[in-house]
């Protein structure tokens, strides 16, 4: 299956499959045989050779796609037409997606031409490749003349053929698109040409309504029209639309895909930009606004509910996840400082979100907490604007307000304490933070390390005062630690853990 996509061993492989008789329908894990491979890159010569042998044209991979979907991807129509003399049919994917409206997605005219001429395409299936093709080249192809000729073919052909088949009219308009409805008329399809940005709407109108929403591209498409809004300094149309995708893959992808999380990164970054360079021009006389509080509420709230379930077993996932809550969560908790205007209410609702997140306890990789990430600085989510940097004691300090442990240990052994002594220096404000709420100073991780023992060119008095926060049960925990007493059925068992942690 590999070396058959290469054109130039043909000769040699003719031999050997001659010769061997070799499986031509093995498929790699993704369910691709060597004619779907063979077509998806181009190689003609391969593909008639493979259809000699009688490969099977209509095998379908595991997300259901068929050689001729891969043709119509790639652009190959010269591979398509040979496909189709071999009986090729038009058969649907996972995504309900036609080898037509595939090429459609694409913007390979050709083939969507060859075809929607075909006889056996429905007149429906025409209209609908026709205006998605459209769509296409309003976004990808960002030619809105070719757009407006594909979208009146189209029109024509729904309403100067009988019986009409008119657009359906009880789609509810959606507050993202600017409550754009899709035109229905050729005169009002030619008003487009005056309002590009109506145009660019229709497009996304129109792709939600043929694609439906559980096709990546229409979530693409949103968000890719998002950050053209952000590049423009129009900051307020880039979150709505961008919330609008993010809603749109929770509703219908599984808890921590890749995409959802994609979508939280992307927030965690334009909200780290607008803080980084508020009050600056960005072009055209703009300039970047605050962030409403409301809107960092509500992905954050996205962010907690997606992201965090309580039986995953995708660690890795989990963890992404998690820091990139953490990250908005970073620039929620820059509102609980006194320096920030902020209301009360606003105050309590950032505590809220705070202590949902906490509240589910959730443990990643290495078994470390959310306050443990909080305090560690290799937990930093990277970004192209890390506003956020970690460790973050005015992250640290609102978890712990709102309930975090400050003594909870990873599989190591580590508290958050632990962790802040290897941001090297440790900030005192963090460690001042974690003492205050509780953090014990003289607590041991697997390794017999203390925090006082991880400092590297800092003195413990320099950062916090231990004898303020050594208490007379630190010591007496630390004499039975060290002269080995036997403490087990002779102090209440809820003592064991403290005992055990000094």
């Amino acid at each position: 299956a590999i070396f058959c996509t290469e054109e130039k061993s043909c000769s040699t492989l003719r031999g050997l499959f001659v010769s061997f008789v070799a499986d031509i329908e093995v498929a790699n894990r993704h369910g691709h045989t060597c004619l779907m491979i063979a077509c998806y890159k181009g190689h003609f010569k391969i593909a008639q050779y493979l259809l000699a042998l009688k490969a099977n044209v209509n095998r379908r991979s595991v997300k259901g796609n068929t050689a001729l979907h891969d043709c119509a991807e790639s652009g190959s129509l010269e591979i398509l037409q040979l496909l189709l003399q071999h009986g090729a049919t038009m058969d649907v994917d996972s995504y309900g997606m036609t080898p037509l409206l595939a090429a459609s997605v694409t913007g390979h005219v050709p083939i969507v031409e060859h075809l929607i001429s075909l006889p056996y395409v429905s007149r429906k299936d025409r209209i609908a490749a026709l205006e998605l093709l459209g769509a296409t080249f309003v976004d990808k192809k960002r030619d809105t003349l070719s757009a407006l000729s594909f979208w009146r073919r189209a029109m024509e052909c729904r309403y100067e053929q009988e019986p009409q088949m008119p657009k359906p009219r009880d789609v509810k308009p959606v507050a993202a698109y600017d409550y754009a409805e899709e035109v229905s008329d050729i005169a009002a399809l030619e008003d487009l040409v005056m309002d590009p940005d109506e145009m660019r709407m229709q497009a996304l109108v129109i792709r939600e309504r043929i694609l439906g929403p559980a096709h990546p591209d229409t979530s693409y498409y949103i968000r890719y029209r998002g950050a053209v809004y952000a590049d423009a300094g129009r900051f307020d149309r880039c979150i709505e639309l961008w919330t609008y995708a993010l809603t749109m893959q929770q509703s219908i992808l599984e808890p921590l895909s890749p995409m959802t999380q994609s979508s939280l990164l992307s927030f965690a970054e334009l909200f780290s930009f607008m803080l980084g360079e508020a009050g600056r021009p960005v072009t055209r006389g703009r300039v970047v606004p605050p962030i409403n509080t409301d809107d960092m509420l509500l992905v954050f709230d996205k962010a907690v509910k997606e992201g965090l379930p309580e039986k995953e077993k995708d660690t890795g996932a989990l963890s992404r996840a998690l820091t990139s809550a953490l990250h908005l969560a970073c620039h929620l908790a820059r509102l609980l400082s006194d320096d920030v205007e902020c209301s009360d209410k606003e105050r309590q609702q950032v505590l809220k979100a705070l202590y949902d997140l906490v509240s589910l306890k959730v443990i990643i990789r290495s078994g470390r907490t959310a306050l443990h990430l909080a305090c560690y600085r290799e937990a930093a989510l990277v970004g192209r604007y890390p506003a956020c940097q970690f460790p973050s004691p005015q992250l640290t300090k609102a978890l712990l307000q709102v309930g975090a442990d400050p003594n909870a240990k990873d599989d190591a052994g580590n508290t958050p304490l632990h962790l802040a002594a290897l941001a090297r220096p440790c900030p005192a404000s963090l460690a001042q933070t974690l003492v205050d709420h509780g953090a014990h100073l003289d607590a041991k991780n697997a390794e017999g390390a203390t925090f006082e023992s991880l400092l590297r060119g800092q003195q413990l008095r320099e950062l916090v005062n231990p004898v303020k926060y050594t208490s007379l049960k630190c010591l007496a925990a630390r004499t039975i630690q060290k002269h080995g007493i036997a403490y087990r059925d002779e102090v209440p068992r809820a003592l064991y853990e403290f005992i055990e942690c000094h």
